[in-house]
């Protein structure tokens, strides 16, 4: 008998990752917020807002009653929004089984403590042994991962034999886990990485050309090595998928949406109008804002990201952005990675 698995969220990556459970034959109870959602993927095996074209495997049931989905469920996999994680999360925290072992798929920083996702979850669940929970991160678009597209990510936590059970779990054909112990590291990957493709889509709108976004690539991966020391992870995660593989994926791509929200601020749009026009969170947007806070607390140069900060909440012109960076004084390549 397969073991219950709760998929929190079902959005297009929290769909995404349900239906790839399910079809491995796992008792898979999907949670949506929106009532209409939950009846659409039970009646019409589909998802009437997100990945409405992907069918859904018939043995994939939803629910709208959030307690509901994690009564007797092995796995709980979490993919909300990271503005709803807390909200969610002491909801659940009562009702979630002790042997229950948590899989954070959300991408993203909390703007008002400045808390990872995990660190979200710890202070959440107070009574859950850490080492039951582990976060997945990596390049993966939701839809192309609904596709059954080859895709690659990493599972990290801090017990080897968990990380191990999660791993085979969601491995497939198609989709390749991999295993880490750096947690701190492969969230600030997947987190810092959405700041740095609204830079690289804001540049490609402006029409500043494949050096431009090249580099804006390769500087913004040692801004995130550089927020990602400081915090205490190690340097060479952002080697992995969670770190240059999740990087170059949201930065060379409109099915991004935050690369997207750049492209459009670069042709002269305004993100709050944007924004209306996406149902699904753009998690790069509340990421720039803590991305800004957290350099300040801990003294870090990131001007790219500060750049973003400043075009998106204050109102810098993106086109004076780029000529202030082009601007900047000249250093060492590393430098702050080598001393």
């Amino acid at each position: 008998m397969a073991e219950r698995i709760a998929v929190i969220g079902a959005g297009s990556w929290g769909t995404a990752l349900a239906k790839l459970l399910a079809e491995k034959g796992g008792d898979v109870l999907i949670w949506a917020h929106e009532p209409e959602v939950a009846q659409g993927i039970n009646r019409e095996f589909k998802n009437p807002y997100f990945l409405p074209e992907i069918g859904l495997p018939k043995g994939l049931c939803a629910t709208d009653r959030l307690q509901d989905a994690v009564e007797g469920s092995k796995i709980v996999v979490s993919a909300v929004p990271s503005h709803f994680v807390r909200k969610v999360w002491l909801e659940l925290s009562e009702a979630l089984p002790a042997d229950a072992v948590v899989v954070s798929c959300t991408k993203g920083i909390e703007v008002e403590s400045l808390k990872l996702m995990s660190q979200v979850l710890a202070e959440c669940l107070l009574n859950h042994p850490a080492n039951n929970r582990v976060v997945l991160s990596g390049p993966s678009f939701a839809r192309e991962v609904a596709m059954g597209l080859p895709t690659s990510v990493v599972v990290a936590g801090s017990d080897a034999g968990v990380a191990a059970r999660v791993q085979e779990l969601f491995r497939t054909d198609t989709f390749l886990t991999f295993t880490g112990d750096d947690v701190i590291g492969v969230e600030v990957g997947g987190a810092v990485k959405n700041v740095i493709a609204i830079a690289a889509g804001l540049s490609d709108g402006l029409g500043l050309g494949h050096n431009t976004r090249a580099a804006i690539i390769t500087r913004g991966l040692y801004e995130m090595i550089k927020i990602g020391k400081a915090l205490g992870a190690s340097p060479i995660t952002f080697s992995g998928l969670s770190g240059i593989g999740d990087l170059v994926l949201t930065c060379t791509a409109h099915l991004s949406r935050n690369y997207t929200l750049g492209f459009e601020v670069g042709r002269g749009k305004r993100a709050d109008e944007i924004k209306k026009g996406m149902r699904m969170a753009i998690e790069g947007l509340p990421t720039t804002e803590a991305v800004h806070r957290l350099a300040a607390r801990h003294g870090i140069n990131v001007p790219i990201c500060d750049a973003m900060y400043r075009i998106l909440f204050e109102g810098l012109a993106p086109r004076k952005a780029a000529e202030e960076l082009c601007n900047m004084p000249l250093a060492v390549e590393l430098g702050a990675l080598l001393g």
